[in-house]
């Protein structure tokens, strides 16, 4: 049995940014308690241990440091406290260019370290800050109303095949042999022994070409691709093949990957990528079964195949193809 599930990629961002946000209240705590309990040390590293103004300076970042941790590890709004976070990197590094100004020899050169280090900090707690907003923005609505506003579309799914893990590897990883059950697929055509070129058919009668190279492939296990140069809809995809409880089966993990661009443009290929992405990939992997376990694809009236299937086989009740078929097929 398959299953399909989409994620909402507004969802996914919103996720990277909590974690990015516990890592800096991590962060922030580690520093603040550093401030606080060895203030003595943190002056002498930095190299302002001969000030009198350090001597009060540090504790309190110290404390500021530890404010900031208990907001981004018990808030949700991370993007907030990485804010605050920027303006506390601001007002560090214009202190410590003051302090460079009137420092000389080895405590400047501490100085430039740990100017330095505040610097890296602080580009990413604004990285941080400026994905949480976009994040905020984007919303939490469906995966594929996400992608008709332009942005990452992507689909996951599982099937089982009554197969061994090194046969379905094998099958997969005969590139050309995807559009026999992936459906859009026109054509996959390898150019070396990790790079391919694909057609598929896209909206208004249209194909699209792009290049693809294999960025992971592991015999038996897994293998993943991506697209390379210009592609008109950047793409990638992982399949890992897991052997079953029985045994004797196959587990196919499938995840897909779509970069689906903004504007008009955007809103037709994400409708026609995406607007039944249960179905289309369901379709796909069931096919994809049917192959392995029968030698050939069984059509139903509830399975629908796209455009292009839909004038090579017409639909009918669920049966083999006949011989007839497979000589027109041939002939085409």
């Amino acid at each position: 049995m398959t299953r399909l599930a989409v994620r909402d990629p507004a969802k996914v961002r919103q996720e990277e940014v909590q974690r990015r946000g516990r890592g800096l209240g991590w962060m922030s705590a580690g520093l603040g308690v550093a401030q606080l309990a060895a203030p003595d040390t943190v002056r002498r590293i930095s190299g302002v241990d001969d000030s009198a103004v350090s001597r009060v300076m540090v504790p309190l970042v110290g404390a500021r440091e530890l404010v900031h941790a208990a907001g981004l590890l018990t808030s949700r709004r991370k993007g907030v406290w990485a804010w605050t976070r920027v303006v506390g990197d601001a007002m560090d590094l214009a202190s410590l260019g003051m302090a460079l100004a009137h420092r000389g020899g080895r405590r400047r050169r501490r100085l430039v370290g740990v100017t330095g280090a505040v610097l890296g900090i602080t580009v990413l707690d604004l990285l941080t800050a400026v994905h949480a907003t976009r994040a905020k923005e984007a919303g939490s609505g469906p995966a594929i109303r996400g992608a008709r506003r332009g942005g990452p579309m992507e689909l996951t799914a599982t099937t089982t095949v009554r197969r061994p893990p090194s046969e379905v590897y094998a099958f997969w990883r005969d590139l050309g042999k995807l559009p026999t059950f992936m459906a859009h697929l026109e054509e996959v055509r390898p150019t070396g022994d990790r790079t391919s070129h694909w057609s598929a058919s896209a909206p208004f009668g249209k194909n699209v070409e792009w290049d693809a190279e294999i960025i992971g492939d592991v015999a038996g296990e897994k293998i993943a691709w991506r697209s390379t140069g210009n592609a008109d809809v950047p793409n990638a995809g992982t399949v890992r093949f897991v052997p079953a409880p029985d045994g004797v089966s196959t587990e196919v993990h499938v995840l897909l990957t779509y970069d689906i661009p903004g504007g008009a443009v955007g809103k037709a290929v994400a409708k026609y990528f995406g607007e039944e992405p249960h179905q289309q990939l369901d379709d796909d992997l069931r096919r994809l079964k049917q192959v392995l376990e029968t030698g050939e694809v069984v059509r139903s009236d509830g399975a629908p195949w796209g455009k292009r299937a839909r004038k090579e086989f017409p639909q009918r009740p669920a049966q083999p193809l006949s011989d007839s078929d497979l000589a027109k097929r041939a002939g085409a």
